[in-house]
């Protein structure tokens, strides 16, 4: 599969939209703030809904932000929250991470968050996110490892969830299991100065729980993943209301608990 032909697992159904619009910069880039200062230039790749973005523009300011993503649909979910927050010195540009429509070395920082596991390749995407930022400037990435996900009860539901994600994804020319290739990738890339760790989401409370459950047993049958399961015939109707099923289970019971590791890059360029 073609770089510029990798698709998009999970689509922009609200069910999704609700979980990336949880994130934020603490949750979400702690590992690249320690690095930011006012009047930095940052570019933001793959910026979803933008509540990532709207952050960093905050703690940079007045610094200029540029939010991308690939479709001018996709971008107009960012606009709309940094309308709604009033978020200032935000710039917005459809562009694919391959072939980054900007000069070199126009930005302090380069930023992509869970942006790597879904593009055709991570090399040549970073390399680009090295090409635009600045000679002693941060490239910044946190990606997913999804078979690093961990879980109780152990459901045999969420472990059918686990392989049907790996291969929907997989067969859109994704990599679910990125968190552990960030510094593989980053080091073919040309990096050398690359500091490699990794951080957790962890969802443990009854509230949690129905959070994170509940938008899962949604999304198995709304999201664009449950349309190209189907259509691919990785799995049936009845396979994708057994794991919301599972889901909706896993979120009621009180002993659940549910940790998500991210490996997580700053590379300077």
């Amino acid at each position: 599969m073609a770089a510029e032909d990798a698709v998009y697992t999970h689509g922009h159904h609200e069910s999704v939209l609700r979980s990336h619009r949880w994130r934020t910069a603490a949750n979400s880039a702690a590992h690249l703030l320690p690095h930011l200062r006012p009047g930095m230039s940052l570019l933001d790749v793959g910026c979803g809904p933008g509540t990532i973005t709207a952050d960093l523009a905050e703690l940079v300011a007045p610094g200029a932000v540029t939010a991308s993503e690939v479709t001018a649909e996709a971008l107009a979910l960012a606009r709309a929250e940094a309308e709604r927050r009033g978020t200032a010195g935000v710039a917005f540009a459809v562009a694919d991470v391959h072939a980054l429509d900007f000069p070199d070395d126009t930005f302090d920082v380069v930023h992509a968050h869970q942006v790597l596991q879904h593009v055709g390749d991570p090399v040549l995407a970073l390399r680009e996110m090295r090409r635009v930022c600045r000679p002693g400037g941060i490239v910044a990435v946190r990606d997913s490892d999804y078979a690093a996900f961990t879980w109780f009860p152990l459901l045999p539901e969420l472990d059918e969830w686990m392989a049907l994600y790996q291969r929907v994804a997989r067969s859109n020319g994704g990599e679910p299991d990125a968190g552990r290739r960030l510094l593989s990738w980053a080091r073919a890339a040309g990096f050398t100065d690359i500091t490699a760790t990794s951080s957790t989401w962890c969802f443990a409370t009854p509230e949690d729980r129905q959070w994170w459950g509940g938008m899962w047993a949604e999304r198995i049958l709304k999201s664009d993943m449950a349309g190209q399961a189907l259509a691919s015939g990785a799995a049936a109707e009845d396979d994708l209301r057994r794991i919301s099923a599972g889901w909706r289970a896993w979120a009621a019971d009180p002993d659940g608990w549910l940790s998500l590791l991210h490996g997580e890059l700053i590379c300077r360029a």
